[in-house]
């Protein structure tokens, strides 16, 4: 069995250096651009309060980076499809919610979260798409659904389909800007997920959104579903280990990056300006993100706390603290789930080794 000290000193590396360059400049200039062009839109004509719809339907061209061009079009495609559905459900609770009591719609807002959760987590893991998880699909459906209805659902719908389509189309000209794999194959081999493997990726998503969201409604705490998206955002990553790291790497982040915000909104503000620190924000998160996800969220907290503020805004003070505290939340939960199966998986080699006679296996962090 490793020591603690072995076990810490790679964590703490991780956390504090940079990984390798992959141009990650060509990416990072064509996501940002797919959310800029849709906010100047905006801004000309106004309707400014629409930005949710148009920052999640952008979301789409975070979706398979530097993958060859067929197969990005057709993964986009699909990221963009279930974007767009994310919005419009989440347009539709806000419409819901004006004729529900308070306490009825944090529940109902809770348990759909909760459900799109695991459903979405299971169509990324079937489909292959990247990154995992279901982060994108939960912020969109919550944030939207948390903020009072700025246009009526079919509204939702276009908008943030039209800027999803622009994504995809963004993205058949990153080949040509130099976004490609040369060596890849234009069709590879589809990955086999079992039903248990589906089930049990749906179960771990619902759960972990689902506690969190109890934990962070029972807080009183304003903004339940950040605890949901904390929960969740370690179980993207690939294995046991790196889902724990990834948890404190979201904490510590998460802290700076509300720092960060708070600078951002220390002085009076032009939605103009809003939108030129979200789209610029936007291409830091995506120079940074694949390499120190941890360094990354000093740009994502305040990315995604300005989207929200430009849309619907929120005394400063309450949002930053409830921002951590919340965070903290969810990655304890996410963490106590992570631990929870690997404990349950342990436990059933076991059994299903003294079931056929043998010694029961050791695990790669029990020796």
């Amino acid at each position: 069995m490793r020591s603690a000290p072995a076990r810490i000193g790679p964590t703490v590396k991780r956390m504090v250096s940079l990984g390798p360059s992959r141009v990650d400049h060509i990416p990072a200039f064509r996501i940002a651009t797919g959310l800029a062009i849709p906010l100047l839109v905006l801004l000309a004509t106004g309707r400014v309060e629409w930005a949710m719809y148009v920052g999640f339907g952008a979301f789409t061209g975070i979706y398979s980076k530097y993958e060859p061009t067929r197969l990005r079009f057709r993964r986009q495609s699909l990221a963009g499809a279930m974007l767009t559905l994310c919005v419009t459900l989440g347009a539709t609770l806000a419409q819901l919610g004006e004729h529900l009591d308070p306490l009825l719609e944090s529940w109902t807002a809770l348990l759909v979260g909760a459900a799109v959760a695991g459903a979405t987590a299971t169509f990324v893991l079937f489909h292959g798409l990247k990154p995992g998880g279901a982060i994108f699909p939960l912020f969109a459906v919550a944030a939207v659904g948390a903020a009072p209805p700025a246009a009526p659902i079919w509204v939702a719908f276009l908008i943030s389909g039209g800027c999803a389509a622009l994504c995809v189309g963004l993205g058949l000209l990153g080949h040509w800007a130099g976004e490609r794999h040369p060596g890849a194959e234009a069709d590879p081999p589809r990955e086999r997920w079992s039903r248990s493997q589906l089930a049990s990726e749906f179960g771990r998503f619902a759960l972990a959104a689902a506690i969190a969201g109890m934990l962070g409604l029972a807080s009183g705490l304003p903004f339940p579903y950040w605890a949901q998206i904390a929960a969740i955002a370690l179980l993207s990553a690939p294995g046991r280990t790196l889902q724990v790291e990834r948890g404190l790497h979201r904490v510590i982040g998460t802290s700076l990056g509300v720092i960060t915000t708070a600078f951002l909104l220390s002085f009076p503000s032009e939605p103009w300006q809003l939108v030129v620190w979200v789209v610029v924000l936007q291409f830091l998160a995506e120079m940074y993100v694949m390499r120190n996800y941890a360094f990354a969220l000093l740009f994502i907290t305040p990315l995604a706390l300005l989207m929200v503020q430009l849309a619907h805004p929120q005394p400063v003070g309450p949002t930053l603290e409830a921002r951590v505290l919340e965070t903290a939340i969810g990655v304890v939960v996410g963490i106590a789930v992570v631990v929870a199966a690997a404990l349950w998986d342990r436990g059933a080699r076991r059994r299903a080794a003294l079931t056929r006679g043998q010694a029961p296996p050791v695990a790669a962090d029990e020796r």
